[in-house]
This record gives structure tokens, C-alpha cells and sequence, in this order.
């Protein structure tokens, strides 16, 4: 009984003791320090927070717990991938640090929404035997990476879909609900995730695709060699996006994934948009949808048969799909129009 009434007055005094603490001050064994510890738990009395070296004891106060956890911003973990679940990770980080306290309601959606989806994805695809984890919030922004050193994104894609390229996976993978795993997934964690971050960074072998939501526009650029699959992912605590309003921009009235964005410059192989081979990569999987909008953001211009490949004979196979052209110029939409059978200058009007 002394030794409780030792580790409650050195919580007193210090707010937070850790463990090595009370055995420097006791003398007593860490096992005999721990048995009473974890007596102290069960009471109600103190409360364990953090992880590791990290680890610290307060007293079961709300107030005194949010003072503690409040001085906790950081978490660094790596887990084996087995029998690990991204719920109870994610419950893990909430419960013993403070980077989601205070947060906005619509921010910690956000992450946590996020951060479930990617750690998903490394757990059920990557086959890497440990997965590692950060977190952190930092200049009035949570950041987090998920890094396995499996077969790497890119690559899965490329393999199971059998593409020519790590490219054409990118590709593939822009459009949104596709995956590897179509009995386990829908295919739809990293569209949406890539909606809701500010910037959000996926590298895998030699290629980086960049989501950059503040510049409003997507990059893809060759990088250092990595083995496996790392993502990053940052959002400012005061985000302005709300989930349920981006799901619904590209979800029908039964909440079915519906609606997806396909950036045409991404698909470029040379310089121009000519030939029905480009078009034809642009459609692949866009039959999964009932709406589709095409971004010719930076397109000077299509060709004829590229245009009516996608506007005329694709379109005549999907009849229930909506094609949507977004920052077309003058050029594309005329030869959109002519492949429709219409005149731009009759129906611009």
C-alpha cells in the first residue's frame, strides 16, 4: 500500500511519471512496480498514455489526461503485418495521443477516414511483412506516411491488370474504383482520399503520383527507387472540405460510386492526343460508371479519330453513360462536336 501512496504522490507532483521513474525512487524491481501499476489501473486511480519510450502514468482526471495526451503530437509505430486491423491502429493513436484532440468534427473525419483507407490498402495488398506508421500535428496540419516494402503499388496494378507499364497503372488507377481485390474492394479508398487531402503523395519504385489539391492539379513524376509503396498524406486542421459532400459529388441517390474525373494530360504518349489507341486507354474500366467527366485542362488540342473514338463509338456502346468534357478549349470542342455530329459554332451559342 505504500508503494501505491509513493506513485500517486509523484503523479501529484509531476502530472506524468513514467515507469523507470518510480523504480529510481522506490528501489523496488520494475515487475514489483508494475504488479502495483497495473493495480492502480484497474481502480481507476491512473491511466496509462503513449507508447514506448513514451509511456507515462497520470491520474484518471479528464482534465489532467487532456494535458498530457495534449503534449503528445507525434507517433511513430511499425507493426507486423499480420492480424492487424487499421480501426483498432487508428483507435490506438486517438486513445494515447493528442493530435485528435480539438480537432474540427470535418477534419478528423478527414483523417481518419484517410488514414483507415491507406493503411487498408498495405495491409490487404502490399504482402510486406511489417508496415510502418507516422503521424503527426505539426504547423496547424496532420500529416501521416504508410510504408511497406512489398511488391509496390504500381506494379500490383500492372501485373493483375497486365498493362504494359507502371504508367498505364497510374493511369488505371486514377479513375477510381479499380483494384486488385475486386472481391474484397470496391476500389474506391484512394480516389476518395486523394479528394480530401490537401496534398497526398503515393511512391512506389521509380515514379511519384502527386495530388495536389491546393494547386488544383495532379502530377506524376519520376523519383529514387523505392521498394515498395509510401504515402503521404497532409491536410490543414482548419480544412474547409466536409467528407459527406465530396462522396455525394460522385455517388448516385443509392450511394453507388457513380461518377469519376479523368484527367486526359496524364495519358499523354508524346505530345499530341491523336489516335484511337490514346483513346482507347483513356476508356478502359470507365464502363464501371454512370457518369464520366473528362479534364482537358492543358490540352491544346485532339485529333479527329481520338475525339470520335471516345464521343462517337464508345459512347455508342455506353449509351447510359454520361460524358461530361471540363476546360476544353475552343479546338477540343470542336473536334468533340464533330464527332458527335453537330457544329461547335451552332451549339456554343
Amino acid at each position: 500500500m505504500e508503494l501505491k501512496k509513493l506513485i500517486l504522490d509523484l503523479i501529484n507532483k509531476k502530472d506524468s511519471v513514467k515507469s523507470v521513474e518510480i523504480v529510481k525512487t522506490s528501489g523496488f524491481s520494475r515487475a514489483y512496480v508494475n504488479r502495483f501499476l497495473k493495480q492502480l489501473q484497474e481502480e481507476g486511480e491512473i491511466v496509462l498514455i503513449g507508447k514506448a519510450n513514451k509511456a507515462s502514468y497520470v491520474r484518471a482526471d479528464n482534465e489532467q489526461l487532456a494535458l498530457q495526451k495534449g503534449k503528445i503530437l507525434s507517433v511513430r509505430k511499425k507493426i507486423a503485418n499480420k492480424g492487424v486491423s487499421e480501426d483498432l491502429i487508428l483507435d490506438e493513436i486517438q486513445k494515447n495521443t493528442g493530435i485528435f484532440l480539438n480537432l474540427p468534427e470535418n477534419t478528423e473525419r478527414i483523417v481518419s477516414y484517410a488514414f483507415t483507407e491507406i493503411l487498408n490498402n498495405a495491409i490487404e495488398h502490399s504482402r510486406s511483412e511489417f508496415i510502418e506508421i507516422f503521424m503527426e500535428k505539426t504547423e496547424g496540419k496532420i500529416r501521416f506516411t504508410v510504408v511497406d516494402r512489398g511488391v509496390g503499388i504500381f506494379r500490383n496494378i500492372q501485373g493483375k491488370k497486365k498493362l504494359a507499364s507502371e504508367l498505364e497503372a497510374i493511369q488505371d488507377l486514377l479513375k477510381g474504383k479499380q483494384t486488385t481485390l475486386p472481391e474484397r474492394h470496391s476500389g474506391e479508398g484512394i480516389f476518395f482520399t486523394s479528394k480530401v487531402a490537401d496534398v497526398l503523395t503515393i511512391k512506389s519504385f521509380r515514379k511519384s503520383l502527386v495530388f495536389n489539391n491546393i494547386l488544383g492539379d495532379v502530377f506524376v513524376e519520376d523519383s529514387k527507387e523505392f521498394a515498395g509503396t509510401k504515402v503521404v498524406f497532409a491536410v490543414s486542421e482548419k480544412s474547409e472540405k466536409d467528407l459527406k459532400k465530396i462522396f455525394d459529388q460522385y455517388t448516385n441517390e443509392s450511394f453507388e460510386f457513380s461518377k469519376t474525373k479523368v484527367i486526359v494530360k496524364l495519358h499523354k504518349a508524346g505530345t499530341e492526343y491523336l489516335s484511337r489507341s490514346q483513346a482507347r486507354r483513356i476508356t478502359v474500366g470507365l464502363e464501371k460508371f454512370k457518369t464520366v467527366i473528362l479534364d482537358f485542362k492543358d490540352v491544346k488540342t485532339v485529333g479527329q479519330a481520338f475525339a470520335d473514338e471516345i464521343f462517337r463509338v464508345w459512347k455508342n456502346k455506353n449509351p447510359g453513360i454520361e460524358i461530361i468534357p471540363e476546360n476544353a478549349n475552343e479546338n477540343v470542342m470542336f473536334m468533340i462536336y464533330r464527332a458527335q455530329g453537330g457544329h461547335y459554332s451552332e451549339t456554343r451559342k
